[in-house]
């Protein structure tokens, strides 16, 4: 068995793994990435990047028709055929080539195939066939970034019915007639929007609202859109069996008794560790867990050992996942130099914004928005807060966005401090809103200051000034 030796080994080569090792070469370290699918990982190939290309398509088509001189230059509805083909381009048709020759670019080596932990600072790498495997050694650190996989909730017969994940319902072919979706959360909310808008018939089954962990306002608003849409929306009510008919339909009993039937079932209830075959065993850690990690990314208790991405369950998001590999990388070569890792080019190097100033946008119909703290939030945390709602359709630039401009904006004021610790926003196209409101959260911009940070007419940004004069001077 060939043995090779580098600083760092990186298991996972996704967005998040990628962002490591070159923030750890760049500090002067050997690295190795190791990856059993394709290089660029879930969000490259069958999450980010091709969900968000096949919702644009009905985005575009409802902003058109949103506006009037527009309106009346559509007709038809979304072409599902050339979506797919655009979809298709996006993700190279599956081919990672220019992923694994920036790699080469980089200097980072590649090792294909399943790696796990065998010992300390040791990972084998078996290949694909399992005809040879590879021993690697780190000087240094080894870091996981393996991510996280649909989780399949114990519902008597659906493992049995062959349901969709999320790979399934980015990736698929051939559009089904009918879809029934489990779960309300982002992914179960942008693909009812997304299958809605290609026409499929559409009901969408979760336990409790839509968005549960943003305003309630922003479900409401994406349930309202749906059905406006000809989605079934059904909240407050589970699954109790599901059965795959010999006509080829799922059918779903549900806890009141009624039946859904639909050609496909989505489940999109949750996420788990990519841990359970990783040998975690082999260092006294529990396979199939989420690792624990400190604010330097490392796993407590195994000081050479770091968690990155989803994998560590701080922030289940690509964007706050590369941050984490951007500390993650600077401070193992910080660690493998000898230097302070106080001294970074933002200060230390850690991962703090995945505590309290988290932004995330669901690409649903409206668009939702938000960072930091929601009222619910910020009241469980003890902070004394003011909640100012706005609605967005008074702002000139909604008005000449959308003839009909609907849309709601929540900032959350911490009185204490009179600082900004958490914004909402539900709307058209609101998604580019957000990275102001994420600055001002950071970076606890005072609102004395922000009244000099004067937003652009007509734009639907006018309502930080909104905002503003709600809370006065």
């Amino acid at each position: 068995m060939a043995t090779r030796e580098y600083d760092l080994i990186v298991i996972g080569a996704g967005p998040v793994g990628e962002n490591v090792a070159d923030r750890a070469k760049q500090g002067g370290l050997t690295v190795v990435v190791v990856e059993s699918e394709l290089v660029g990982g879930e969000c490259s190939y069958w999450a980010c990047m091709p969900s968000k290309t096949l919702l644009r398509s009905g985005a575009a088509l409802r902003a058109a028709r949103d506006v009037d001189g527009a309106r009346q230059a559509v007709s038809g509805s979304v072409d599902v055929a050339a979506a797919l083909r655009r979809r298709d381009a996006i993700v190279h048709e599956w081919n990672d080539t220019a992923d694994v020759d920036w790699l080469h670019k980089t200097g980072i080596d590649l090792v294909r195939g399943h790696g796990r932990l065998t010992g300390d600072r040791e990972v084998t790498v078996a290949s694909a066939d399992g005809s040879e495997a590879i021993t690697l050694m780190a000087r240094h650190a080894v870091v996981v970034s393996t991510g996280s996989a649909a989780m399949l909730p114990d519902i008597p017969g659906l493992k049995d019915a062959a349901p969709w994940t999320s790979r399934d319902a980015t990736g698929v072919r051939n559009v089904p007639p009918s879809l029934a979706i489990l779960g309300g959360g982002v992914v179960g909310s942008e693909m009812a929007t997304l299958y809605a808008s290609f026409g499929c018939a559409v009901t969408l089954i979760a336990r409790s609202g839509l968005l549960g962990s943003m305003e309630p306002f922003a479900g409401e608003a994406v349930v309202a859109a749906l059905r406006e849409a000809g989605a079934e929306v059904r909240t407050g009510i589970e699954v109790e069996a599901v059965s795959r008919e010999a006509d080829g339909d799922v059918v779903l009993t549900l806890s009141d008794g009624s039946q859904v039937r639909a050609a496909e079932v989505l489940v999109a209830t949750g996420r788990v560790p990519r841990t359970g075959d990783l040998g975690l065993e082999s260092i006294g850690l529990e396979p199939g867990s989420w690792l624990d990690v400190d604010d330097t990314l490392r796993v407590r208790g195994v000081d050479w050992l770091y968690a990155v991405g989803d994998v560590n369950h701080r922030a289940l998001l690509t964007h706050q996942g590369k941050y984490q590999a951007r500390a993650a990388g600077d401070v193992i070569a910080a660690r493998a130099l000898g230097k302070d890792v106080r001294d970074g080019p933002w200060g230390a190097h850690v991962a703090t914004a995945d505590h309290s100033a988290i932004p995330q946008v669901a690409f649903t119909h409206p668009e939702v928005a938000s960072v930091g703290h929601t009222e619910a939030s910020a009241k469980a945390a003890g902070i004394g807060i003011r909640v100012i709602d706005y609605d967005l359709s008074w702002v000139s630039g909604a008005t000449t966005h959308a003839d009909d401009y609907r849309g709601q904006a929540r900032a959350i004021l911490d009185e204490d401090r009179r600082v900004l610790v958490g914004a909402t926003f539900v709307g058209p196209d609101i998604a580019e809103l957000l990275h102001s409101a994420t600055i001002a959260v950071v970076g606890e911009v005072p609102i004395d200051r922000l009244w000099h940070a004067v937003p652009a007419y007509p734009t639907v940004s006018e309502v930080w000034l909104r905002w503003l004069e709600e809370i006065g001077r």
